[in-house]
């Protein structure tokens, strides 16, 4: 049986809430779930940034200077284990199709995907995508902006 996650985390990686406000943004997105849909609902604080993967959802990593196709290409991958192996002090890739210096949070995840030391999830939300506007209330509650991922295992 496999398993959809909806995963809500902070626009930048580092970055981390007080309880209160974790709390308040807890609530507001259980707020935007059917009673069924709240299953699992939680807030998650990690020592160091992790990767906030969509699993099977991913189709396409691109550049966000050139719009290259990056799936293929094993040099990124293996700068994605160097900053895990660090515990993603940086961020920062030189990727291979126009030498850029960028970080890989704001690489071109189709679907989502992203870098967070602490996010909001829960199991088999019963719905699809949140709103710009429901986003817009969790950033709020949450005090940070906030990106989404449905991840699929």
């Amino acid at each position: 049986m496999s398993d959809n996650w909806l995963i809500v985390i902070p626009e930048d990686p580092y970055w981390r809430p007080e309880r209160a406000a974790a709390d308040r943004a807890a609530a507001a997105l259980a707020g935007m779930l059917c009673e069924q849909g709240r299953r699992g609902l939680e807030a998650r604080w990690h020592d160091t940034v992790e990767v906030v993967h969509c699993f099977a959802n991913l189709e396409r990593v691109a550049c966000p200077r050139c719009g290259a196709d990056l799936c293929g290409e094993s040099r990124l991958g293996e700068a994605i284990t160097e900053r895990s192996e660090e515990g993603f002090a940086t961020l920062d890739v030189t990727v291979p199709c126009c030498a850029a210096d960028i970080s890989l949070n704001d690489l071109v995840y189709d679907w989502p995907m992203g870098f967070a030391r602490f996010r909001i999830e829960v199991l088999d939300p019963d719905r699809a995508w949140l709103t710009d506007g429901e986003l817009t209330g969790i950033a709020e509650a949450l005090g940070h902006p906030v990106r989404q991922i449905l991840a699929h295992l």
